[in-house]
């Protein structure tokens, strides 16, 4: 078993050493490793569609069963407006023709649900992605926001690496970790190779517990995922990986048994190598699907909503095979 960290580092020490993305597609880059995914790849993904099938991932909002979030973070309210009893009393709305409609808002957070995280959305040591100030982020992002990924859009080869069935368990467990080794090794197992740009799509089902557990499921709140290593970190510079996406809350073991740092790799992928992180995907039926057919790998197609100088953004990823 890891023990635990006596002393927790900085960031600033941890990733001193670590492979940067910064100033790889000039100075105003504000998309990162999305650049990667150009014509080319767009095109390997298509190649990838033999049948047509398209399946989403995201989540509900506003599921009857609860959404879950980060703690601190409340699910969405949706709010009726308008509908047939707006209609009921004298001082209702009239409209030529008698037209009659139903309206409705929502109060949430923009990285309640499936969502996509702007590259700005976390930093350390007073710089966000791209060598940006951390004080552009004051009031809203004035760069890197979820804004320029939504008006790139995202498109590419996707590959599913499903931990959960390949080490044999319904959900993976609390603080439970794998590495790049084992990614690889999942598609082996799959029957089928991580390449170079790949998007790549991680199922540990862990969500699960939330639908089972309620409330409890966030009691020593640690999600499992990839952890940090220094070789970890070059395995996503080397493959150029422009996108992660997981059913999980939050991408990435929670708190680093190594070393007791939270979220590691929101800094050591996404704010220095630019990789774009998906967060609380739906990835039941594509799971699903996958193993009944043995085809893993498909064109992954994503457009957060283009809110101006938000971290984050709703998104409905749609997988064609």
């Amino acid at each position: 078993m890891t023990q635990a960290p006596q002393s927790v580092p900085q960031l600033t020490e941890l990733l001193a050493d670590a492979p940067t993305n910064w100033g790889k597609w000039g100075d105003n880059d504000e998309v990162g490793a999305l650049n990667y995914l150009g014509t080319a790849e767009v095109l390997r993904g298509v190649a990838e569609v033999k049948d047509g099938k398209v399946i989403t991932l995201q989540r509900q909002i506003g599921d009857p069963k609860g959404d879950p979030v980060w703690p601190g973070r409340t699910p969405a309210e949706r709010t009726q407006i308008l509908d047939e009893s707006s209609w009921d009393g004298d001082d209702a709305p009239d409209y030529p023709g008698g037209l009659h409609y139903a309206d409705d808002k929502i109060n949430a957070f923009l990285q309640g649900s499936t969502q996509y995280d702007a590259l700005g959305h976390l930093w350390y040591d007073g710089q966000i992605w791209n060598g940006y100030d951390a004080r552009t982020t004051v009031g809203g992002l004035d760069k890197a926001s979820v804004a320029p990924i939504a008006e790139r859009g995202v498109a590419g080869r996707g590959i599913l690496l499903d931990m959960a069935r390949f080490r044999g368990k319904k959900t993976l467990d609390k603080g439970e970790t794998f590495t790049h080794e084992d990614l690889i090794a999942c598609a082996k197992a799959q029957g089928t190779e991580i390449q170079p740009r790949d998007i790549l799509i991680i199922r540990t089902n862990f969500l699960q517990l939330f639908f089972d557990e309620g409330e409890s499921f966030y009691e020593g709140f640690n999600e499992p995922g990839l952890v940090y290593s220094p070789e970890l970190v070059q395995w996503f510079q080397d493959m150029e990986i422009p996108n992660l996406v997981t059913d999980t809350i939050a991408n990435e073991v929670t708190t680093d048994p190594n070393n007791g740092v939270a979220l590691v790799l929101h800094s050591a992928l996404m704010r220095n190598l630019g990789v774009t992180l998906t967060e609380i995907a739906d990835l039941e039926r594509l799971a699903d699907d996958c193993a009944a057919d043995g085809r893993y790998t498909f064109l992954y197609t994503a457009a957060p909503l283009n809110v101006a100088k938000a971290a984050g953004s709703p998104v409905n990823p749609l997988v064609i095979k």
